[in-house]
């Protein structure tokens, strides 16, 4: 063999290398599939989470949107690899088994804390003294809030039934008793549910209501949180587990058990357990993925009124104006994002 023949054979043999390690380059992130939730915090996760897969690690998106019972079954069956928000908590129960399974895992915190529970507008509390869910269980007080619908009960807004909190407020009205004076009510929407609460104050209504936090909302309204009794794992198992059989069986399966205050929990980032041997890289990204409640609020208030609605705005405004999110990720995907910026 001449040195013209060793020559071509070793250029052959780098181009074919450099073709490998282009395709493997190309080939390096396959298709992540995303749940995205149906209201704002998740939706805003979701979309700086879609531009950093995509503009940063070279990965397809696959987006399905829809409500809590829908989603956590898709990840459970691992139809689903990321969900960027659970509110694992209110699911306990169910969450529990999958994750003893091996099929799905918590790998990060996207919001150090949260808050949700029973509200009233401030100035009907302020006016009637209403600090604690006991304080509710009076005809007079739930006339305040009458339900056009029944209107020999009060109105208890509540979530929307697609979300295990809708469930989980069903459970607690019973057995605390204010299913006897208010009805559960199904607003329909988050978007619903938010102008349900801004009518009442613009009005200025009474409204007794569940609501949550992180969320532009609650930086708009003054909301006074009833009490509860206080929190605790024991107890809310029970509760939890409540919530499956009646989500399964329907309300005959109602019982009076004992009720404690929602967990001001972290909220998770879930994934199945397949992303691992698929994407893991993708998964050390997602178990750095945290940004602290109040600028979670701050983005979205940025969603609602600067962004217009759209999360992809505002996620872009993230990305552009504050740097905590490049420590998620290596220097290179982070230089690649900030250039698709």
């Amino acid at each position: 063999m001449n040195y013209q023949t060793i020559k071509s054979l070793a250029a052959a043999g780098l181009i074919a290398a450099a073709m490998t390690m282009t395709a493997s380059s190309a080939n390096a992130c396959g298709t992540i599939r995303v749940g995205d939730l149906d209201w704002g915090s998740a939706k805003l996760h979701t979309a700086i989470t879609k531009i950093i897969l995509e503009d940063g690690y070279g990965c397809k998106t696959d987006i399905t949107t829809g409500s809590t019972n829908p989603i956590m079954a898709a990840l459970y069956a691992q139809k689903i690899d990321v969900v960027m928000e659970v509110w694992s908590d209110n699911i306990d129960a169910q969450i529990q088994k999958y994750i003893k399974a091996g099929k799905i895992r918590m790998v990060g915190i996207n919001t150090p804390q949260s808050g949700q529970g029973f509200y009233v507008d401030a100035p009907t509390a302020k006016k009637y003294n209403l600090k604690s869910v006991q304080d509710m269980m009076k005809p007079e007080i739930a006339m305040l809030f009458k339900d056009p619908l029944e209107p020999e009960k009060g109105r208890m807004t509540s979530c929307i039934s697609g979300w295990t909190c809708y469930t989980v407020n069903q459970v607690k009205m019973f057995s605390y008793g204010l299913d006897k004076f208010y009805t559960n009510y199904d607003p329909g929407s988050s978007g619903a549910l938010d102008a349900a609460i801004k009518g009442a104050f613009k009005k200025k209504k009474p409204i007794f209501t569940y609501y949550w936090e992180p969320t532009a909302l609650m930086g708009q309204v003054d909301l006074v949180k009833l009490e509860e009794p206080a929190y605790n794992r024991k107890d809310w198992a029970v509760i939890s587990a409540q919530v499956d059989e009646v989500k399964k069986d329907g309300p005959e399966k109602l019982k009076k058990i004992k009720i404690v205050a929602y967990n001001g929990m972290p909220l998770e980032v879930g994934i199945s357990t397949k992303l691992d041997k698929a994407e893991p890289e993708v998964v050390k990204f997602l178990s750095k993925y945290t940004i602290p409640l109040s600028k979670v609020n701050e983005l979205l208030a940025h969603y609602k009124t600067v962004a217009d609605g759209e999360a992809d705005v505002t996620a872009r405004h993230f990305l552009k104006t504050d740097k905590t999110w490049e420590s998620w990720v290596p220097a290179e995907v982070a230089a690649k994002v900030k250039a698709s910026l």
